[in-house]
């Protein structure tokens, strides 16, 4: 047993002296409270204006709060999750933050439209390795654009900060979308038939997908990124935001009968058009049916990329594909310009020939 004795405290053995350490939080440790209440009293304005009838309560609480609206006789809930991608990886390069929220949104907003589900609320998740509020807030303000261009409620969302999991400068977004429709409205395809056309929304770009292979032509191109292209940089063309096209398509759908739709996005045309056909259909795409933007001509170009590949990787001008009947063609295209759609005739309908792909590109 040991005993303590009334000597000078310089005599105590050296596993007696007492230990003095430095003070230790959770901002030591990288993780810092304040930048996150900062962040959320920023975005605070930003989300108020995607607020829809339905939300209950707001920013802020554990759980975000949403009312079915009573005009529903058979509501089907449809949720989409998705996320950017290595588009990303520019925006970190070129230190442009303010437009990959609204690709963040648009990638799950049009995924559950086209089942013919109108936006209900979304949330988000920010994950980093470093809280930097700045931008932070420019990622968040574009993701309540997108909100509002697609009528739905930026609603809540997680931005989580950890130390070491991510290299400086960076961070990771993931996007959640929930909408609503009538249960016998659904768009799933299965009245589409021979004969029917198929119509292309335009797209804004590159939109989210493909990247990869983006930043890859670049480098082996040895181009620069700031360089003049198609009346602005490589980069603008690049880094256009993703087209939403929720309340044009919803518009449209109250004239028109829409038998299905795809939105374009990794696989391209000829593997997400197959998506929503039924067995025993095929869909013929031409090529030659509508302008393609000039990034994709210089990207084939320069990365001496395969035509079926580019099909395959890029939306190469279409964001959108929808099917109608041969006699409401030419009545839903003049609708979908009236909503301020690019819209082409790219295609048609017809029984899949035996042993051919249930989508081609000619």
């Amino acid at each position: 047993m040991l005993k303590f004795s009334a000597k000078p405290a310089q005599a105590f053995p050296l596993f007696f002296m007492p230990l003095i350490m430095t003070q230790l939080s959770y901002a030591a440790a990288g993780v810092s409270i304040d930048n996150g209440d900062e962040l959320v009293n920023r975005i605070k304005p930003a989300a108020k204006r995607t607020m829809i009838p339905g939300v209950l309560g707001s920013i802020g609480g554990f759980g975000a709060l949403f009312e079915i609206s009573k005009e529903y006789k058979n509501p089907v809930l449809v949720s989409g999750t998705d996320g950017v991608g290595t588009k990303l990886m520019l925006a970190f390069e070129l230190n442009r933050h303010d437009t990959v929220g609204q690709d963040l949104v648009a990638m799950s907003v049009n995924d559950i439209l086209v089942q013919g589900a109108k936006s209900l609320f979304f949330l988000d998740y920010f994950g980093c390795g470093k809280l930097d509020v700045d931008t932070a807030e420019r990622v968040v303000k574009g993701i309540a654009k997108g909100c509002e261009l697609a009528g739905c409620a930026l609603i809540g969302g997680e931005t989580a900060e950890m130390p070491g999991m991510y290299p400086a400068g960076e961070y990771d977004l993931a996007g959640f979308a929930v909408g609503i429709v009538e249960k016998d409205e659904i768009i799933d395809g299965r009245d589409i038939a021979a004969g029917d056309v198929v119509l292309g929304l335009a797209s804004s770009g590159p939109h989210s997908n493909g990247f990869s292979l983006i930043r890859k032509v670049v480098e082996v191109a040895g181009a620069d990124w700031n360089m003049p292209f198609d009346g602005a940089t490589l980069a603008d063309r690049a880094m256009e935001p993703t087209r939403i096209y929720v309340k044009q398509v919803l518009n449209v759908m109250k004239s028109v009968h829409i038998k299905g739709m795809a939105h374009i996005t990794g696989g391209g045309l000829v593997e997400n058009i197959p998506r929503v056909l039924p067995e025993g259909i095929q869909c013929v795409v031409h090529a030659d049916s509508w302008k393609r933007p000039a990034i994709f001509d210089w990207l084939q170009e320069k990365g001496n990329i395969d035509p079926h590949e580019m099909h395959r990787v890029f939306n190469n001008g279409i964001g959108m594909a929808v099917v109608v009947s041969a006699e409401d063609a030419e009545r839903a295209k003049a609708l979908f310009e009236a909503e301020g759609e690019t819209v082409y005739t790219i295609g048609e309908i017809r029984a899949l020939p035996a042993g051919e792909a249930p989508c081609i590109v000619i």
